[in-house]
């Protein structure tokens, strides 16, 4: 056994044996893996944001994006000005990024959080009547340059508020998403009129948790409430995995962790404490598809598109990518941080020389 494989070994002992130690049965039904609980590792504090600039600002780039309803990407994207959060190229970023004091009960010291709403999903001047979605994206190889492959134990983090039922859109489904753009390999039947056999092609997709709301004015519900999704099974098929009920709204915290034989692990708990086995809610293979690289990690505002129906305004707070082994990336973001040092030292002399007096 080469170096890698002792330390990727060491690695999966120390996570899989206190999950083991919480899980028991649950953490049998995967022999051949273990479960990172999202979190552990270290904080790369170089992607995700805490929001704590007092000059925090998004700047927004219209008419939205919407390539994946009528195949306009509509660059430049919109992007805060820090550089750490943009527009979708699939879909537009919400209509509303604001910076807000933290509601109560957030994360200890934190002064500012993220509200997020949206108005005009889909593509921009139509009015569907039907429910879309915006995409706010905290980029990971757009800041990095690099994917982050699987066997380094990656997991992402993030603080989400759910208001008082009384300030959520009314309607029942799909009001916010907490989701990882992942990469996998598949292969593919060559095309032509004497092709034969098939070629490797990158395959990109997106699984994670919606949060759905049961609103007491649909038929058949009684009291409002809300649910957790995950997307998805292995046929891509979302399913249930957790009820919220009202009087639970408030601070969530929500995590997903990826493990080297390429599952997708889900993690939920009321509060902001960290996440621990015991906010363990399923492992999947969306779609089939074994993860090979981590992509990035993105948030979901969903709303009836009719020009008037805000969604329901949620707040984030500190979404956070974390590595077990992160040696590598550590080196590339010191690197990284070097060479934007030298810039703006480069970019100041300049401006200096521009305004001195000859």
């Amino acid at each position: 056994m080469n170096c890698f494989s002792v330390r990727l070994v060491a690695l999966a002992g120390l996570l899989s044996v206190g999950f083991l130690d919480s899980f028991g049965s649950a953490a049998e039904a995967f022999p051949s893996a273990f479960v990172p609980v999202p979190g552990r590792g270290q904080k790369i504090d170089y992607l995700g944001d805490t929001f704590e600039d007092e000059d925090w600002t998004f700047f927004h780039a219209h008419p939205k994006s919407s390539r994946e309803e009528d195949g306009m990407a509509r660059g430049p994207l919109g992007r805060s000005a820090n550089g750490r959060l943009q527009e979708g190229p699939e879909r537009g970023q919400p209509d509303m990024l604001e910076v807000i004091r933290t509601p109560a009960g957030g994360l200890p010291g934190s002064r500012h959080a993220l509200l997020v709403r949206t108005l005009h999903s889909g593509v921009p001047g139509t009015y569907s009547l039907a429910v879309q979605q915006d995409d706010l994206i905290c980029g990971i190889t757009t800041r990095l340059g690099t994917q982050i492959p699987v066997r380094e134990i990656p997991s992402c983090v993030v603080r989400v508020w759910l208001p008082p039922a009384a300030e959520w859109e009314n309607r029942s489904g799909p009001h916010f998403g907490i989701r990882v753009g992942l990469r996998t390999t598949t292969m593919e039947p060559n095309r032509g009129l004497f092709a034969v056999g098939s070629s490797p092609v990158v395959e990109p997709y997106w699984p994670g948790m919606w949060i759905h709301f049961r609103s007491e004015t649909s038929k058949g519900v009684e009291a409002d409430s809300a649910l957790i999704k995950v997307r998805g099974d292995r046929r891509g098929i979302d399913f249930r995995v957790k009820d919220i009920p009202a009087e639970q709204f408030g601070w969530w915290t929500f995590g997903i962790s990826l493990s080297a034989d390429g599952q997708v692990h889900y993690f939920a708990s009321p509060g902001v404490d960290d996440l621990t086995p015991a906010d363990y809610l399923t492992s999947q293979y969306p779609y089939g598809f074994q993860a090979e690289r981590l992509n990035s990690f993105f948030f979901n505002a969903c709303n009836l598109n009719d020009g008037h129906s805000w969604s329901t305004p949620f707040v984030l707070d500190d979404p956070a990518v974390y590595i077990v082994d992160s040696a590598r990336v550590e080196n590339l973001v010191e690197r990284r941080e070097a060479y934007e040092s030298r810039r703006q030292q480069k970019r100041s002399a300049r401006q200096g020389a521009s305004g001195s007096v000859r």
